[in-house]
């Protein structure tokens, strides 16, 4: 396979220039219709917009201080700021002028509470003014300017309003005042990290460099001896050792970050860091730290993720273990790890497309983290395990309400996921029907890309330019696709000629009129665990394209685990499953136990199995019919393994 140099620099398409339809464009549609509002009306109910309101008495602490001497309310700013950003993502696709108005009011409040200096924080202004930047390991205060960072991005390309994101701006540059190795300046930085990456937004948004050198600056301190959080503790008279977590690899400041080797501690956090080092790592082509990531990168992908792109199976820290602790029912798996997987994913590309991250973007997207927003927008799961004995169900809302707003502004953002563009050079990541604009050679290009996928693995790209145009388009082909091919205005192509890093790279001027046709062969298979993962030794998952499957008791009946998969999963029948907004079932030959143990715990005869059909969903769609159980890993018996 040839390779390229990754001394490129790609860039991910803004929003705006992409529209999108298919499977993305149903889950934006619900977005639109209800989960933008509802997340606004959350946080209204929750308090978080009065706390913000200056011509109101501060509300003090209405969620109490909890044993790690902080409380959930100091993060309201991080829900708002996601809140914003995804209304900004809907507005786009769907005007709607009371949504907006809404957004407007709330912004108007943070203008007013803004301090001269330019600082901004509900926490830190209204209700602990004293704490101010003396706890930045455990008070998420530059976590939360960061997220309002983002939401003031994502605004301003939507509507076109500046004024949270001149907001922002005077924040960041009192940050540059605050933090670096000048005199009294602080060499400190996030214990929950998210500034990183919301930097990069803001400087690639605003031109400005010096936002980027303070991204830079917090990545490369992180980890460093002295230890910032030692010496803070210090200052603030508190014991360095004594916090609730016992160890800085909780957020992973437990080393300078080019020397870290093993994914550790708090999931999202790791996953928010690694991706900051990425866009840094594009931005000043720092191969140092893309030699990091590649270390760490591996170790997650191969000892500590689950099939579904889920990471971080322990409630306890939120995070990760061991190697190879993959349990599947207590499976903590939270949907802002996987959403924060997809980030990482997506920003490792920025220095030229390469298969190894594209494939568990897409596998992490379609199902660790599309699993968290139900079909109606309304619900959201936190934690996604592999297996329910039909006691986890989607909720409403949660006393930490990050994801809610964290999977929806993903989804309501694709069209950045799923293209991004170089300077002679084209990338498409992920399929599925849209449109996007580029300016590439100085000429417009338009590509639409026409598929059902992936439901349908058939995939035409079809071309427009203001004038012919030289350049490289290169599009994914997944390491699951057997047999992919594809065509150029009719004529085949030959895959292996124009293979770099996993992706059919087709450099030559393009037309108006120039189409392409890829067809990426859907084909149900099964996939077997490293038997170090002693939860699912004798079993088997089941995946069609990037879906992963699962069967569910609304289809099978209760008692999943006595169902046994037999004969070849590649000849499975399919099925489309309206009140599924038509997702594609599978329905396998299977076993199962005729349930005839009456109360007798343990017997001296085996099973008797019986011949049946299991019917298989997309994990992802589980739970939006009947509650009940589910399951993931089957039992396989004579499975057809080739």
């Amino acid at each position: 396979m040839t390779k390229l140099k990754r001394d490129r620099q790609f860039r991910p398409l803004p929003v705006p220039n992409v529209e999108i339809a298919g499977l993305f464009g149903d889950r934006q549609d619900a977005i639109c219709e209800s989960t933008a509002e509802t997340l606004l009306d959350r946080c209204v109910e929750a308090g978080m917009v009065d706390a913000i309101d200056m011509s109101q008495p501060s509300p003090g602490i209405v969620i109490p201080i909890q044993p790690w001497g902080g409380t959930t309310q100091m993060f309201w700013d991080s829900d708002l700021g996601k809140s914003i950003e995804t209304v900004a993502y809907s507005l786009y696709r769907r005007p709607n002028p009371a949504l907006e108005a809404r957004v407007d009011a709330i912004i108007d409040k943070y203008e007013q509470m803004q301090d001269e200096d330019g600082y901004l924080n509900a926490w830190f202004q209204r209700v602990q003014p004293d704490r101010r930047w003396t706890n930045l390991r455990d008070h998420h205060e530059l976590y939360c300017g960061g997220h309002l960072i983002e939401g003031a991005v994502a605004y301003f390309q939507a509507t076109g309003k500046r004024k949270l994101l001149d907001i922002m701006c005077r924040y960041t540059d009192y940050l540059i005042t605050v933090f670096g190795h000048g005199e009294g300046q602080l060499r400190g930085y996030c214990g929950h990290e998210e500034i990183e990456l919301a930097l990069v937004k803001l400087a690639r948004v605003t031109g400005q460099k010096k936002y980027l050198d303070l991204s830079k600056f917090f990545i490369d301190e992180r980890g460093t001896q002295p230890h910032f959080f030692d010496e803070e503790a210090a200052r603030d008279g508190r014991k360095p050792e004594d916090f609730i977590q016992k160890t800085y690899e909780y957020g992973q400041a437990h080393l300078p970050v080019r020397e870290q080797k093993k994914v550790v501690g708090h999931a999202v956090r790791a996953m928010y860091l690694y991706s900051g080092m990425a866009d840094i790592a594009t931005e000043y082509n720092d191969d140092s730290l893309t030699s990091a990531l590649d270390t760490l990168w591996d170790d997650l992908t191969t000892k500590q993720m689950y099939i579904t792109g889920g990471i971080g199976p322990a409630a306890s820290n939120e995070g990760f273990t061991d190697y190879y602790d993959l349990p599947n029912e207590s499976a903590y798996a939270e949907t802002c790890a996987s959403v924060g997987l997809v980030f990482w994913a997506n920003r490792m590309l920025g220095r030229g497309p390469n298969r190894r991250y594209a494939d568990i973007m897409e596998q992490a997207l379609y199902n660790g983290a599309m699993a968290g927003l139900s079909l109606d927008g309304k619900t959201f799961f936190y934690e996604n395990p592999l297996e329910s004995a039909g006691k986890h169900h989607r909720w409403t809302w949660h006393h930490c309400p990050c994801c809610p707003p964290n999977i929806a502004r993903l989804l309501a953002s694709i069209g950045s996921y799923m293209y991004a563009v170089a300077e002679d050079e084209i990338a498409v990541h992920l399929y599925g029907e849209s449109k996007a604009k580029f300016e590439i050679g100085g000429a417009k290009v338009e590509l639409a890309q026409k598929t059902r996928y992936p439901w349908n693995g058939a995939i035409r790209f079809e071309i427009s330019t203001d004038r012919p145009a030289r350049f490289a388009l290169s599009l994914r082909i997944p390491g699951w696709a057997d047999g992919a091919s594809i065509k150029i205005n009719g004529e085949t192509l030959d895959l292996s000629s124009v293979t770099v890093e996993g992706y059919a790279r087709i450099e030559r001027e393009w037309k108006t009129g120039d189409h392409i046709d890829l067809d990426i062969p859907l084909i149900p298979r099964a996939l077997f665990t490293n038997p170090l993962v002693r939860q699912n030794a004798g079993r088997a998952a089941l995946m069609r394209g990037p879906l992963v499957y699962c069967a569910e008791g609304v289809d099978n009946g209760e008692g999943l685990n006595a169902i046994e998969l037999t004969g070849d999963v590649a000849n499975a029948e399919t099925a489309e499953i309206p009140e599924l907004r038509g997702a594609v079932a599978l329905d396998v030959p299977a076993t199962r136990d005729k349930a005839d143990w009456g109360d007798v715990l343990y017997r001296a005869a085996p099973p008797e199995n019986q011949e049946t059909t299991a019917r298989f969903v997309p994990y992802p769609f589980w739970d939006n019919r009947a509650p009940g159980e589910m399951l993931v890993w089957m039992r396989a018996g004579n499975l057809n393994r080739g």
